[in-house]
């Protein structure tokens, strides 16, 4: 092999690692849901928690700090007693949600399509011949 092609292999490989973890990130069932909850302007911890169907304090405290720390939301503190902390999303967030409201829409409008799919693969009778 080449060292040139090793060079474009190696860069192919460098690069692909950062988006495929951006990708997991952005795309990850609480962001999704938390990206979405907060795209209606500053929203508290507790508005999120509630928005978010099943996402315990710790995991939505997570994944709040990953999306802060990505440059998707910003916190927000207001030196009240008790402390009031917002969360909103930045410019890039924005973007993002604008392409995120097109997936969740296609989910809402084929989840049930896709459950009568799965209904009719699995009530099928399972081909020997065909590899698992």
């Amino acid at each position: 092999m080449s060292h040139s092609r090793v060079d474009v292999a190696e860069r192919i490989d460098n690069e692909a690692c950062p988006l495929t973890e951006v990708l997991e990130r952005v795309a990850g069932k609480w962001s999704i849901g938390i990206l979405v909850a907060a795209a209606q302007g500053p929203v508290r911890f507790t508005e999120l928690e509630r928005a978010i169907a099943g996402i315990s304090r710790r995991m939505l405290t997570l994944n709040l700090r990953r999306l802060e720390r990505d440059g998707l939301l910003v916190r927000t503190v207001y030196p009240t007693v008790p402390p009031k902390v917002e969360y909103t999303l930045t410019p890039m967030a924005r973007e993002l949600h604008a392409s995120l409201s097109g997936l969740v829409g296609w989910a809402e409008r084929h989840r049930a399509d896709i459950t009568t799919a799965r209904a009719v693969y699995d009530a099928a009778p399972v081909d020997a011949g065909t590899a698992s």
